[in-house]
């Protein structure tokens, strides 16, 4: 296996990797009144993965739920949607969200939910690596949820003194975010990368992760996905193909048509509750 290696990087925000990923919040945190109240979407999915407390998410068409620690919601908000995704739990809410682009033939399609509570993620172990499946397949098992963009999103747990080596297609775009301890990515000879660090992958067939800690875990996302080779325009939470398009998605939003209709009368229950 070719481990892919990258350029270790200290990002709050990862763009536009290759027309696949558009934006990757590594560990957003938000703590009440705060939050995101209403607000748009069109032509992509976001994939939100919480990490400590709870979100509660409300849209347009009536669904609602909270998303708390473990959970995992995959957004396709195809041609339109508009919600709001606020705290649902005292203290500091914490997670991951990720945008991934569609591709020009799925871009105005219905949107849709698939949702996951963290005891129904399916994990494996095996010398000493425990991996949590969001998207792809990993150590024999395959997550249920289907990516209309071929996308692998990895949990991985490492105990100290253990290695992983994941298979990733060589076509594909990939990176590493750390969440805790410190691991070598790549060759042996790597420097170390620690928490709160984005690693960008180079070209190869896979991924080779060391924790050579005698006493701390490791605990890393990997996230990978084909790229779409289409031109992005993006304006804001509008992710399309070209300017016209854009300008297209701003008049619906503003006149609620095309996909928005219901974004007239509604209102979420925290504009209510908070007056914003």
């Amino acid at each position: 296996m070719n481990s892919q290696v990258g350029t270790r990087t200290s990002l709050s925000l990862s763009c536009l990797i290759c027309y696949f990923l558009i934006y990757f919040y590594n560990g957003f945190t938000v703590t009440a009144p705060a939050g995101f109240p209403d607000h748009p979407h069109r032509g992509f999915e976001t994939v939100t993965y919480m990490l400590q407390g709870a979100v509660r998410h409300e849209d347009f068409e009536g669904h609602t739920g909270s998303i708390e620690a473990g959970d995992l919601q995959w957004m396709t908000a195809g041609r339109g949607i508009v919600h709001s995704e606020m705290p649902a739990a005292e203290g500091t809410q914490k997670g991951l969200q990720l945008w991934i682009n569609l591709s020009s033939k799925y871009k105005m399609i219905e949107p849709r939910y698939q949702e996951m509570n963290s005891k129904d993620i399916v994990e494996a172990e095996k010398d000493g690596v425990k991996v949590r499946v969001i998207a792809g397949e990993a150590l024999g098992i395959e997550s249920p949820i289907y990516t209309r963009t071929p996308t692998m999103y990895l949990d991985f747990t490492l105990k100290p003194g253990a290695i992983i080596r994941q298979p990733i297609p060589d076509s594909w775009n990939a990176f590493v975010y750390v969440l805790e301890g410190e691991g070598i990515f790549g060759s042996s000879r790597s420097s170390p990368v620690s928490a709160h660090h984005l690693l960008l992958l180079g070209p190869g067939d896979g991924l080779e992760a060391q924790n050579k800690s005698s006493k701390s875990a490791l605990r890393f996302i990997l996230i990978g996905g084909e790229p779409l080779g289409e031109p992005v325009v993006q304006y804001g939470p509008f992710v399309m193909n070209t300017q016209e398009q854009i300008d297209q998605t701003i008049e619906d939003y503003e006149n609620c048509t095309n996909g928005f209709e219901k974004a007239r009368q509604w209102k979420s229950q925290s504009i209510v509750d908070f007056d914003y």
